[in-house]
């Protein structure tokens, strides 16, 4: 899981906008819209002016996509996050499984949850048959297929976090949709969460540097033994040549244990 325009995504970091709340207003979950027109819906008994706020939302933000493992993503479950505004909960399965990959380009990451993602598998492959100018091979998506399962991780992010996700993605150039999944915890949970699905690629299979990204974020986060197994046993395309996105990567994993010293 991961485009060809990998970067960092100016104003990024921007603040959310957030609807003000009146005095005494108690917020509650809410379902933010789309960016850049994020906002904490409020509610307080008797308040007109809260309830008002909290209808607009609703009807310019739509409702969340109807029931299904795998739809289109429209407007996520997001929360107050305090003063850094709402935030959104993300489940990655390929090489933003690891840390300090997500970290790159989404510093409000914070890790959630492990989980799993029912009757899908993970597949490997090249949007519209081009290789991945930041891999060099295949990348990661979801497939449907009963029986079987994917393991990743829940993020919580914030929503000013969100272009520069999709940026990471390729949203914008078609490679990868937003979807809407609901992942099982191993708590038994069920999230709702954010992910992505390439679109109209060929089956092709990784870069030995991508495997090893994708296995090292399994292991970093304790995913199940079995899982990782399945993981290392993935064939690679044996590209040997230069990738600049594992050289930042390994920068900032060497960078951090210097501080963590």
């Amino acid at each position: 899981m991961d485009g060809w325009t990998d970067g960092w995504m100016p104003g990024g970091a921007e603040r959310c906008p957030r609807v003000t709340a009146p005095p005494g207003a108690r917020l509650r979950p809410c379902r933010a819209l789309p960016p850049p027109l994020c906002v904490t819906a409020l509610l307080r008994a008797g308040s007109r002016a809260a309830a008002e706020a909290a209808g607009k939302a609703r009807r310019e933000g739509g409702v969340k996509a109807g029931p299904g493992p795998a739809v289109p993503y429209r407007a996520g479950l997001m929360e107050p996050g305090g003063e850094s505004g709402c935030w959104f909960l993300y489940f990655a399965y390929g090489s933003n499984l690891l840390r300090e990959r997500l970290l790159l380009r989404n510093p409000s990451a914070a890790l959630c949850a492990l989980a799993r993602l029912q009757d899908f598998k993970l597949e490997f492959g090249h949007h519209q048959g081009r290789t991945s100018s930041v891999w060099h091979g295949g990348t990661a998506t979801i497939a449907q297929s009963p029986g079987d399962e994917v393991w990743g991780i829940v993020w919580k992010m914030n929503t000013c976090n969100l272009s520069s996700l999709d940026k990471q993605e390729g949203v914008e150039d078609g490679i990868y949709v937003p979807i809407e999944v609901n992942v099982h915890t191993q708590a038994g949970k069920v999230l709702t969460c954010r992910s992505y699905q390439m679109k109209d690629y060929v089956s092709g299979p990784p870069s030995p540097q991508y495997k090893k990204v994708i296995c090292m974020g399994a292991k970093q986060n304790g995913l199940p033994a079995d899982y990782q197994e399945k993981l290392e046993a993935i064939e690679t395309n044996n590209y040997a040549g230069p990738v600049p996105i594992m050289e930042e990567i390994e920068a900032a994993i060497k960078a951090e244990k210097i501080n963590s010293a």
